[in-house]
């Protein structure tokens, strides 16, 4: 495993809490987090220089094939929330990003963080070593390769 990234950019992605997505409790149900940070880590794509289109049109995708999550605190109805993305480290094939979620009202206390392990997956979806213009994109270095 390569050492972590040291000060990659990190990416904010806003989200309002929504009332279907409370739980008979009145605070958002935990598997709506899941949802919330998959969509902040493809805003953080995005940002890169990944949107859907450039993925679809290269033949990439991106699988997850872990995440850990620690719930901190809760969040409720019309809560404004913040989710940092940020890629931690980069393997031959795969990629850790990154996230925290806080309420915009409160920057500094997190209230879930999350450790996303994704796999690069090429042409044919078959997993393929993670594109230098990808880890530099994600890593805010410049590309080791040109040739990616």
């Amino acid at each position: 495993m390569e050492a972590p990234l040291k000060d990659p950019p990190v990416s904010e992605t806003r989200i309002q809490v929504r009332m279907p997505e409370l739980d008979s409790f009145g605070h958002v149900n935990h598997a709506v987090y899941l949802t919330y940070f998959e969509h902040a880590r493809f805003e953080a794509l995005a940002e890169a220089g990944f949107s859907w289109g450039v993925l679809d049109e290269r033949g990439w995708a991106i699988f997850v094939v872990r995440i850990e999550v620690d719930y901190l605190g809760e969040t409720g109805r019309g809560d404004d929330l913040i989710i940092r993305t940020w890629a931690e480290s980069f393997r031959r094939t795969s990629m850790v990003l990154a996230q925290e979620m806080v309420r915009a009202s409160e920057p500094d206390r997190i209230v879930a963080r999350a450790k996303v392990t994704a796999v690069w997956i090429g042409p044919g979806r078959k997993p393929m070593r993670v594109p230098d213009v990808v880890r530099s994109g994600l890593s805010g270095q410049p590309p080791q390769n040109e040739g990616a």
